[in-house]
């Protein structure tokens, strides 16, 4: 264990529990240290880590016994702790999005850049079977060639399950900015990056009731848009419709379809790691799963942070800086949009990630350091 990955993580929250069960005791990462604004946290985190000590966030930022900092704070702290972890020359995996602007985006990874060190960002559901199985049927030419996409999230709001979820509603958050990572990762990942939008949104109530916690029934400003929809336009002129919503109780329509000239697929939940993806071919009578052919299998929350920390001069990261830069600017540019009325283009892009090929649990589990 001497040589394994020292990671930092930074914000114990919900997600952290996922992240920790899949980092914790596996052969490549040695969690180190952890901290939280709430010291009971930590202890709490720290107690169940063998070789973690907790730390205040300042502490873990400049440890030298951590080379990567895990960033599951809030979208609002995600710039300024990345940007603390990069100056003291740390590379740094966050929590989606990259920042909760574009322009404090732009600054991490210039930072970065600067100090010689790496950034990778969530999410990394996009490596799973679900996604990657999608992917590998587009390119195989399963349906011709693309011709648009469509990409529907819909849900009542995260506010009847989550007990703080005021984040969801303030500057950063929002469907678009909290789920559309999902979506728009995955995007690129079937049909390349984008190179305009047009956008259009709004907001169904001023404000939200807590459904669960020691705050239940408490109401809560809604500060940002609950409905955001759009058309992308990809670098190779496919179309996809995207629609994110916390306005909305449920919807039949499939979470990702990408249609082409011989053939439509229909592309399981981005938020999750596997799922059944169908194809209806034309001239068929009927929807057919295709077999898991790519991506990690059995994959789990930290999967992405393993891929990132285990990339050489031979493969990049998959879940890296550029392209999460290139979302959140997707994404800052519909709202932009849909503020403005008019087409925006985007000055960002990214290359697709490589593809992965189908792994085992038990291949990644096992990742050598």
């Amino acid at each position: 264990m001497g040589d394994a990955h020292r990671v930092g993580v930074v914000g114990l929250g919900v997600i952290s529990r996922a992240y920790l069960d899949t980092l914790a005791g596996h052969p490549g990462v040695r969690v180190t240290a952890v901290a939280d604004l709430d010291a009971s946290r930590s202890a709490v985190a720290a107690a169940e880590l063998p070789d973690a000590r907790a730390l205040s966030v300042g502490e873990l930022l400049s440890s030298p016994d951590v080379d990567t900092v895990l960033n599951l704070t809030t979208p609002a702290a995600h710039a300024g702790i990345a940007l603390g972890a990069i100056r003291h020359g740390k590379n740094v995996y966050g929590e989606k999005p990259l920042a909760a602007d574009l322009a404090d985006a732009r600054s991490v990874l210039k930072a970065a850049e600067r100090a010689g060190t790496a950034v990778g960002c969530a999410p990394d559901t996009v490596l799973g079977t679900g996604i990657q199985t999608a992917r590998a049927a587009v390119e195989a030419g399963r349906i011709g060639r693309p011709q648009f996409a469509s990409a529907v999230m819909v849900t009542p709001g995260h506010e009847r399950w989550h007990p703080h979820p005021d984040f969801y509603y303030t500057a950063g958050g929002g469907p678009l900015l909290d789920m559309g990572p999902y979506y728009l990762s995955s995007l690129v990942h079937l049909l390349g990056p984008v190179r305009a939008v047009t956008g259009a949104a709004g907001r169904l109530r001023e404000e939200r009731v807590i459904g669960s916690g020691p705050r239940a029934g408490e109401r809560i400003p809604v500060e940002v848009d609950s409905h955001v929809s759009g058309v992308l336009e990809h670098v190779n002129g496919t179309l996809t419709t995207l629609t994110t919503s916390f306005d909305g109780v449920a919807t039949t329509a499939a979470p990702i379809e990408v249609h082409g000239e011989s053939g439509t697929l229909s592309v399981p939940d981005p938020n999750r790691f596997d799922g059944e993806v169908r194809l209806h071919a034309l001239g068929d009578t009927r929807w057919r799963a295709l077999p898991v052919s790519a991506g990690y299998a059995d994959g789990s929350r930290g999967l992405g942070l393993l891929d990132f920390l285990t990339a050489d001069a031979s493969r990049a990261p998959r879940a890296d800086g550029e392209l999460a830069l290139h979302v959140l600017e997707t994404m800052t540019a519909l709202l932009r949009s849909a503020a403005e009325g008019r087409r925006i283009e985007l000055t960002t892009s990214a290359r697709v990630p490589a593809p992965v090929p189908l792994t085992a649990a038990a291949q990644w589990h096992a990742w050598p350091a």
